[in-house]
């Protein structure tokens, strides 16, 4: 239930980046997500640590955490704002 809720906080993160955030300053964006998102899955995997599960659980589950949100992220917000003509 956990990691549910933890994708789908970064998931709402991203959407929210993604509404409120103009169009100039979205690459920026999409880099301070990723590294913020590193470090809140750092933090939620040595949780996991101290509770007792195995590095190779929480690895393989902290990977999904990671990849999609961040995924989602430069998906939406990491492209190229063209020129102004």
């Amino acid at each position: 239930m956990r990691t549910l809720l933890i994708l789908l906080i970064g998931i709402v993160a991203v959407w929210l980046l993604a509404r409120y955030c103009p169009r100039a300053h979205r690459r920026p964006a999409a880099v301070a997500f990723t590294l913020v998102w590193l470090l809140a899955c750092g933090w939620n995997l040595a949780i996991g640590l101290s509770h007792g599960y195995a590095l190779g659980e929480e690895l393989a589950i902290h990977a999904v955490l990671f990849v999609i949100p961040v995924g989602l992220a430069w998906w939406r917000l990491g492209r190229r704002v063209p020129p102004p003509s």
